[in-house]
């Protein structure tokens, strides 16, 4: 039996004046899944996660998270909803420590308005008390509980990344886009990812990846999605994408060849 689907897309199609980005996209994502998606460079991926987030609204098609049509949703609706995003280029506030970057991320569930956090009233000290341990406890799933008072700009690549997944779990979200996670990491760092994105299953966090790391993305997913020129060209288990003719001629033959 499987579970029920938590976010579905159908005919999603996004376009930049004359470039198609995404052309009639449709998928299911089963709850408590790890799903990836990959194709070449230019081929629509963070497109359709800038869509389902509301970052883009599409051109035509739908999308529905949890049973709430999102479609032309603005991003902070669908972010509370309880869909929750990583970016590529990591978009960390550089001026702060590890702590405050996952702080932020709480504060989008925050009640206290501007008036109460600025003149210090007193639930708004509390509030803020439980978003500060309520981050600690966000880095120290990912891994950084002993780095909280870091500044990010002297953390490594990697652990920049966990800091920003950590901000991301301060939405508590129901789905966790990730975009690249693993990009530019070493062996052993694609290893603390990867026990970390298992440990976020166990924590009932549907996971859907866009990633280029191709040993990463087979040893991990239950599924895996292909794009290339914003078609879907093939939706299946990882054994079947690897044999699949199509996907080796427009992404894995392109990878192999660098």
């Amino acid at each position: 039996m499987t579970n029920p689907p938590i976010l579905e897309v159908n005919l999603l199609t996004r376009h930049f004046g004359g470039i198609r980005a995404l052309n009639d996209v449709s998928l299911t994502l089963e709850q408590g899944s790890i799903t990836s998606m990959i194709g070449p460079n230019g081929a629509g991926k963070t497109t359709f996660v800038n869509v389902v987030t509301g970052v883009h609204p599409p051109n035509n098609g739908s999308a529905k998270f949890a049973g709430h049509d999102t479609t032309g949703m603005a991003p902070h609706q669908i972010a509370a909803l309880g869909i929750g995003r990583t970016f590529q280029l990591e978009e960390l506030f550089v001026g702060m420590s590890a702590l405050e970057n996952a702080m932020v991320g709480c504060h989008t569930k925050s009640r206290c308005g501007i008036f109460a956090t600025g003149f210090r009233l007193p639930f708004a000290r509390d509030e803020e008390r439980k978003i500060r341990d309520e981050a600690v406890d966000n880095l120290s799933l990912v891994g950084l509980a002993g780095k909280a008072s870091y500044p990010v700009t002297k953390l490594p690549l990697g652990e920049r990344k966990l800091v920003g997944i950590a901000r991301a779990l301060g939405m508590k979200p129901r789905l966790l886009l990730l975009d690249e996670p693993a990009g530019g990491l070493a062996a052993h760092e694609v290893e603390r990812l990867t026990t970390l994105i298992y440990a976020l299953v166990e924590r009932d966090i549907t996971i859907f990846i866009i990633e280029h790391n191709m040993p990463f993305v087979m040893s991990l997913s239950e599924r895996v999605i292909v794009l290339n020129e914003g078609y879907k060209i093939a939706d299946g288990a990882p054994a079947d994408i690897r044999g699949n003719e199509q996907v080796i001629k427009a992404y894995l033959g392109e990878e192999d060849s660098h």
